[in-house]
């Protein structure tokens, strides 16, 4: 007789006994208020600082402002702003009325902006004044004329804002009850607009359900109560922000702290000690930024147990310091994309390093991955590189008015294509390879970038690495090491990390090129735009 053996199949599930969220991002901030109305909800370094109940008001208040001035379900409903009480104000004031919030990149110039408010149809635009040097007032001046769905813009920090606020008076408790009751858990609530490489940019269209059953299941993997304080010095404007913080919180009754408009190491690390803040959260280079401060044993951080790293793959020695030096001992790995609410899988409080910082864990619950043949959609046996595909509550409704481009997203079964190469190892955790347009084709062998990344983080001068393919008349692509040494004045040189890599690495994998830099070029949410690196250095000359 016979014995067949099946090969496991690259699909996994995540099973719980926690049922989804049924509400609206409304209904669930209402039953936080009930249950904890004197604990802190929202707290901003030398800003405002609500508890529940006073936070519960000041959304009301807003929510009744738009009312006032006409804002309708559905209405979209613009947020150009830095992190701040009132970007969390809109926020939930526009889920409670029905509207759409649509979420505008704060790095956006004048082009983009007029892109993103026609496209999207936007009625009412909330912004600051400004951000950096760029002076939002003069830019919205600009584009308005040519965005004739834009009736109304109102500046945080001006008397164009207390002029929204006054608004709320004529309009009783009463309608807005009536409003919010009007409100439907598969509604949409937020559009955000994918960065894309190439053409404009996509807006990924959330529902309430989406976004809220992620942030909340985030947070029951980081076992979120309402003792947690979490610091959130990523944007709001990215999923990372308003979805794994926010929500997360509010969803836990924990409370928000925001150390800074915009990024700013020191500053977060003074939050962090002065609110006693339980979770902390950043892309690796934010990490990297914080433990490089010349006074960063003068910041008392033993108040962390947890935190998230997202945005890009966490090199391992970054993670031990993590664990050790700031004390996230149960720091988290997730991985998503904004069309997914974000995350789809996320590494366990009790994970070890090696899965902390060689996978991005496993699949959430109630939610389904798989890795597939780019070429033929079929699902592969598990060990092997293809694309992971993801499927769910927390798949985007579609792109914004662009039924085409979401088809090329996603498919009929409702999987949601990521572009991103994987594994998925026998224990269910993935591996992420790299993406597929970011995969380097060098004589006809496949390198993944990541790797190489990972194993020259260990070389003792390398503080920071990117591994990208560039033009090369020989072998298609070759690759490029982009450094930032621990030591500007004493920087690797090519031959030193050839050699590092040779006993490790295969000989197709070893760069051949190397450029020293100071930083990387980056995006708003601190992710680095390897493209640009591609398009600067893919005619220069080896060093």
């Amino acid at each position: 007789m016979t014995t067949v053996t099946r090969t496991r199949l690259s699909y996994d599930h995540g099973t719980g006994s926690t049922p989804l969220l049924g509400d609206t991002v409304g209904e669930n901030l209402d039953r936080a208020i009930a249950a904890h109305p004197d604990r802190d909800a929202l707290v901003v370094a030398d800003g405002p600082r609500y508890t529940y109940a006073e936070f519960g008001a000041a959304v009301d208040r807003l929510a009744r402002a738009f009312l006032g001035i006409g804002v309708d379900r559905g209405d979209r409903v613009g947020i150009w702003a830095v992190n701040c009480a009132e970007w969390v104000l809109v926020q939930y004031a526009t889920a409670r009325i029905g509207a759409i919030m649509v979420n505008i990149n704060p790095a956006y110039r004048v082009h983009e902006l007029e892109y993103v408010l026609n496209q999207s149809g936007v009625s009412v635009l909330c912004a600051s004044l400004g951000h950096r040097t760029a002076d939002y007032r003069a830019m919205v001046d600009r584009v308005r004329p040519g965005c004739p769905a834009l009736r109304s813009v109102h500046y945080i920090g001006d008397g164009s804002w207390d002029a929204l606020l006054d608004a709320a008076r004529p309009v009783p408790a009463e309608r807005l009850a009536e409003r919010a009751a009007l409100v439907s858990c598969d509604d949409p609530v937020n559009i955000q607009y994918t960065s894309g490489t190439t053409g404009f940019p996509k807006g990924a269209t959330l529902s309430h359900h989406n976004i809220l059953n992620n942030g909340y299941f985030v947070g029951e993997l980081l076992g979120y109560t309402e003792r947690d304080r979490i610091c959130i010095p990523v944007p709001f404007y990215h999923c990372f922000g308003m979805v794994m913080g926010n929500l997360a919180a509010t969803s836990h009754a924990a409370c928000v702290v925001v150390p800074a408009p915009s990024f700013d190491p020191a500053a977060t690390l003074r939050a962090v000690a002065a609110e006693r803040c339980t979770s902390l959260y950043g892309v690796p280079t934010m990490f990297i930024a914080e433990l490089g401060l010349p006074d960063f044993a003068s910041y008392d951080l033993t108040s962390l147990r947890t935190g998230i790293m997202a945005g890009s793959p966490c090199p391992e020695e970054v993670m031990k310091r993590v664990v050790a030096e700031m004390h996230m001992a149960e720091v988290s790995i997730c991985y998503g994309m904004t069309e997914t609410s974000p995350v789809s899988t996320q590494t366990r409080r009790d994970d070890d390093l090696e899965r902390r910082t060689g996978t991005v864990g496993r699949v959430l619950p109630h939610v389904e991955i798989k890795i597939v043949d780019p070429a033929t959609g079929v699902t592969l046996p598990r060990g092997s590189a293809g694309e992971l595909c993801t499927r769910g509550y927390s798949v985007m409704a579609g792109y914004w008015g662009e039924p085409e481009r979401t088809s090329e997203a996603v498919d009929p079964g409702r999987w949601m294509h990521t572009g991103d190469l994987a594994e998925m190892r026998e224990d269910g955790c993935v591996r992420i390879v790299g993406r597929i347009k970011d995969m380097i084709i060098r004589g006809g062998e496949n390198v993944y970038p990541r790797e190489i990344e990972e194993f020259l983080h260990t070389h003792p001068g390398v503080s920071d690495v990117q591994v990208v393919g560039v033009p090369d008349p020989r072998y298609g692509e070759e690759i490029l090491a982009c450094v930032i040494p621990r030591d500007p004045a004493d920087p690797p040189t090519l031959d030193d990390i050839a050699a590092f890599c040779r006993e490790r690495l295969a000989h197709y994998k070893i760069p051949r090129r190397l450029e020293i830099l100071d930083a990387f070029p980056m995006t708003v949410s601190g992710k680095v735009r390897k493209v640009e690196l591609r398009e600067r250095y893919g005619e220069a000359g080896a060093r």
